[in-house]
């Protein structure tokens, strides 16, 4: 039985899509038999897209509602499936390895044995996998930098999708997490150049999922903003999906080790495919030419100009502003990108988004 059941789970992972779907190789296997019970892969196979009930599960299976709701619980402790409370009654959605399971794993920032096996064993698959595939090409950025609003031009346009503070004041629900990105390198101890961990942030239901069940701190609007500005301070890009609306984390990465940031930078102009819609601006007065800020910027995209004052290379910029919050003189400020489009509305505009820009 148990054999069969991961089978079922290489199709039921294949099907969910994302940048690292189910595979048919040794490694899979590994990784899904320490992170699923057979009992829990059964039930994970046979989720539904749609969020749904113990008792609706245990109808689809045919199986006892005590039995199936047990499971289901340890799944959504383990980081296998979301679990939400909504209008009183427990609902269950069924989960992506990335964005998703693999994440899910490390949000409590446990340093346990359980999870450095876990790790080792998801970074041997991710190997793996890209070893059998061709790079992922991005025609049409599915994340995007949120930047630094306090930078900002006076007077310049900025949007409510543009300011970090729409997020905190839309949600009644946040919370703070461990990153996985860094954690994993942690883990397999890798440098991760003295980066804080526990700041990256969900909103809404994502946050209510990650306080309950996941170990994350719920966070109140004080105490988001005090987040935000530890990230900022360590030189942490904003990340989100590239949307206008809904919106429900905010990454905070680094260079080194965060996957869209990692992804964009191995393309050859990464401020193509990873933007906030705003660029730096020099102040040749104000700026001392210390370079900090080019010690500081994410994708290298600044060098000293020959006036003694950055240059910028705008293939390579993000608009994320960390040289910005970084400068000691306040010589930076960021300004409109002219040009720049706005994100797709919602996660169903970006989708078709994608796939027109893969036709």
């Amino acid at each position: 039985m148990s054999k069969e059941v991961y089978k079922q789970l290489f199709e039921v992972m294949k099907k969910r899509g994302g940048p690292y779907v189910g595979m048919d190789i040794p490694e899979f296997y590994e990784m899904v038999e320490a992170m699923f019970t057979p009992e829990e892969a059964e039930v994970n196979n046979a989720m539904p897209r749609d969020r749904v009930t113990a008792k609706d599960m245990a109808e689809l299976m045919g199986k006892d509602e005590g039995e199936v709701s047990t499971i289901l619980e340890s799944m959504a402790n383990k980081g296998l499936c979301m679990g939400l409370t909504k209008d009183g009654k427990k609902v269950y959605q069924s989960a992506r390895f990335l964005p998703g399971i693999f994440e899910y794993q490390l949000m409590a920032g446990k340093s346990t044995e359980r999870e450095k096996k876990i790790v080792s064993l998801i970074h041997a698959y991710e190997k793996a996998y890209n070893a059998k595939t061709s790079p992922r090409e991005i025609t049409f950025p599915v994340s995007r930098v949120i930047t630094v609003d306090s930078t900002i031009e006076a007077g310049d346009t900025v949007h409510t999708y543009d300011q970090m503070q729409t997020y905190i004041d839309k949600h009644d629900q946040i919370a703070a997490s461990t990153c996985y990105c860094r954690h994993a390198a942690d883990l397999r101890d890798e440098d991760i150049h003295g980066m804080p961990k526990d700041v990256c942030m969900q909103f809404g239901d994502m946050a209510q999922y990650a306080v309950e069940h996941l170990g994350a701190r719920k966070l109140n609007n004080k105490e988001a903003r005090e987040v935000l500005d530890r990230a900022e301070e360590a030189g942490l890009i904003h990340l989100s999906q590239n949307t206008a609306d809904n919106v429900g984390f905010v990454c905070n990465c680094d260079r080194w080790h965060c996957g869209p940031v990692t992804t964009a930078l191995a393309q050859p102009k990464p401020g193509l495919f990873l933007n906030s819609g705003f660029e730096p601006q020099f102040d040749p007065e104000k700026c001392n030419a210390c370079e900090t800020c080019i010690e500081r910027c994410p994708p290298e995209a600044l060098v000293m100009g020959e006036d003694d004052v950055p240059e910028v290379d705008l293939d390579r910029c993000f608009g994320c502003a960390v040289c910005a919050t970084g400068c000691p003189d306040e010589a930076i400020v960021m300004i409109n990108k002219p040009g720049f489009s706005e994100p797709p509305k919602d996660g169903k505009a970006l989708k078709e988004a994608i796939i027109a820009s893969r036709a």
